[in-house]
């Protein structure tokens, strides 16, 4: 069987990450899986780029041009939402022709307009589209935060600060839902939260819809000397380490100001922890003012694309800290349980799912400053570490091995195309 994976990027950001491990995960269970994506990272063989026309990048300037304006310029906005209007046509390529199954993953930011996967659903072909974020099922945005208004029909949508009924997201909400009617497109959901939106939405009414995680390679990501790991990062042996990590810092929706409150907490609490704890920054979009003040030490180590050296950097943490306000099921946290360490997070999104509460990690009250900074604690100082640690490589490799995901998803090829009818 010949699998066609489509996203954006190859390596950048988390849907990207999820795909290629996806895609290397068919390859050793006997699936002839390639990659499709407009920036490509790596030199894998399997993974092509679909090379943008004239056309193609200036549709895209227009609809960010278009995005910046209905966000009133606000940069911490304008990436929040897709007005599916820039994007290649990929059904003339030799790779779409030979591909048996079709499968669309995270396809904004210009790799794919709503017009081109008009085509691909006009082609016949099998199509599995993995939901990453809520894209798919919402009018413009990728996450509705407090909206529920993709349940009925997208209008006066709050992220672009519309007051009119018909505004671009009820226009795109109407594009979608004539794209989607009458077809019969398999969808999967990396987590239950997100599956359960997607059922309530409008636009996905009548169309399957499973769960299933991203992979990881457990061979790959797995505890390692944390001694081993700080020396080869200079990190000091004599603190307790606590790692946030984001693909974009500046994101409001990972919640860094949260961990910032309860460090703040415990460092009033517990004067000596502002000696004994330290905390560990990665990720693009670097800026001192997000940690300036902080009363503990911390470790800025910028975006690291080396996955060999995130490995090391898990390792030599205590703790990984998610405070995101809203998130599907964040490869990082799979990637630090499958490194051994603990996780903390808000109840919210996927995150419940991949952290049981007191067994591998500790689940905080949504928004919660005192009780994420009373889970940190307990984390470090109270609960069994050792027996955290173990259970939380244990969920990784149980629940998100690369064998186990990947069998799963061949199930799905095999009934969309018929295969065990």
């Amino acid at each position: 069987m010949r699998v066609l994976i489509i996203n954006t990027t190859e390596r950048q950001g988390g849907p990207a990450i999820a795909a290629y491990r996806l895609t290397e995960a068919l390859k050793n269970n006997g699936i002839k899986a390639k990659m499709l994506v407009r920036s490509k990272s790596t030199e894998q063989l399997t993974t092509v780029v679909a090379e943008r026309s004239l056309a193609t990048r200036l549709s895209m300037l227009w609809e960010r041009m278009a995005v910046a304006w209905h966000t009133h310029f606000r940069r911490n906005r304008v990436y929040r939402i897709d007005l599916g209007r820039a994007g290649g046509d990929i059904t003339e390529l030799p790779e779409f022709h030979q591909a048996d199954v079709v499968h669309l993953h995270w396809v904004n930011d210009g790799m794919l307009s709503l017009s081109s996967i008009e085509k691909i659903i006009a082609s016949g072909k099998p199509i599995v589209w993995t939901l990453h974020d809520m894209w798919p099922f919402t009018g413009v945005c990728h996450y509705a935060h407090d909206c529920d208004r993709y349940t009925t029909h997208c209008h006066d949508c709050p992220q672009i600060s519309s007051r009119k009924q018909r505004d671009m997201a009820f226009r795109t909400f109407e594009h979608k839902a004539q794209l989607l009617q009458g077809t019969h497109l398999r969808f999967v959901a990396c987590s239950r939260w997100l599956g359960n939106m997607a059922s309530n939405s409008r636009l996905l009414q009548g169309h399957k819809i499973s769960c299933i995680p991203n992979p990881i390679n457990t061979n790959l990501f797995r505890p390692r000397s944390k001694k081993l790991a700080r020396q080869a990062l200079g990190l000091p042996d004599d603190k307790r380490l606590v790692l946030f990590s984001s693909h974009m810092l500046s994101d409001e929706r990972k919640g860094f100001h949260y961990l910032g409150e309860a460090i703040a907490r415990l460092t009033t609490q517990r004067p000596e922890w502002r000696e004994q704890l330290g905390l560990v920054i990665v990720g693009k979009d670097m800026n001192i003012a997000m940690y300036e003040g902080l009363p503990i030490k911390v470790y800025p180590m910028g975006y690291i694309a080396d996955e060999k050296k995130m490995i090391d950097v898990y390792n030599a943490v205590d703790l990984y800290a998610v405070p995101s306000l809203q998130d599907n099921l964040p490869n990082t946290v799979v990637e630090a349980m499958a490194c051994g360490v603990p996780c903390i997070g808000f109840n919210v999104g996927g995150i419940p799912e991949m952290i049981d509460h007191l067994h591998n990690g500790y689940v905080a009250e949504y928004k919660n400053v005192g009780d994420l900074a009373d889970g940190i604690s307990w984390l470090l100082t109270e609960g069994e570490y050792e027996v955290l640690s173990r259970e939380a490589a244990r969920k990784a490799v149980n629940t998100y091995g690369e064998n186990s995901v990947a069998m799963k998803y061949i199930g799905i090829y095999n009934r969309v195309t018929g295969k065990n009818e």
